[in-house]
């Protein structure tokens, strides 16, 4: 049964452009704004948008949070459409940072309780717990364990 109801779904639905659908998501921002102008500018831009349900706007920490069925690059090609500087928005709160902290997280220009989300990049000089134990007992290790 269950396959004659897909076949006639199908035969309904061939008719229709299949379009991939946007899911609801929260999209942040970081957008330089200095005046009610440049927010008002920003938030128009955005309320405009398809799909946009909410525009919120933080100026102290220049942060645009919108909610909806949006993509996060088109949202972040309107705001830069409206001459303002964006990037998507590049904090973390600082519980969530893993220790020990990356120096190039520390950034003065977060806001209070935010880091810079970078990901923890080993050095070279840093060896991981499983190669460790694969080069303790490997042939081409000299000084590995002989135990025959």
């Amino acid at each position: 049964m269950g396959g004659t109801l897909d076949y006639f779904s199908s035969l309904l639905t061939a008719g229709h452009r299949h379009r991939k659908r946007k899911q609801f998501q929260t999209v942040e921002l970081k957008v330089r704004m200095d005046c009610e102008g440049c927010e008002l500018k920003v938030k128009n831009a955005l309320s405009s948008m398809r799909g946009v349900q909410s525009v919120e706007i933080n100026r102290k920490h220049y942060k645009v949070t919108v909610t909806g069925y949006v993509e996060p690059n088109k949202v972040l090609k309107r705001v830069q459409a409206t001459g303002k500087k964006a990037e998507i928005w590049p904090y973390v709160p600082y519980n969530l940072v893993a220790q020990p902290y990356a120096a190039q997280t520390y950034d003065k220009k977060a806001p209070p309780g935010y880091v810079r989300n970078v990901e923890f990049v080993a050095s070279s000089n840093q060896v991981r717990a499983e190669d460790q134990f694969t080069n303790l007992f490997s042939d081409d290790n000299p000084n590995a364990c002989s135990v025959m």
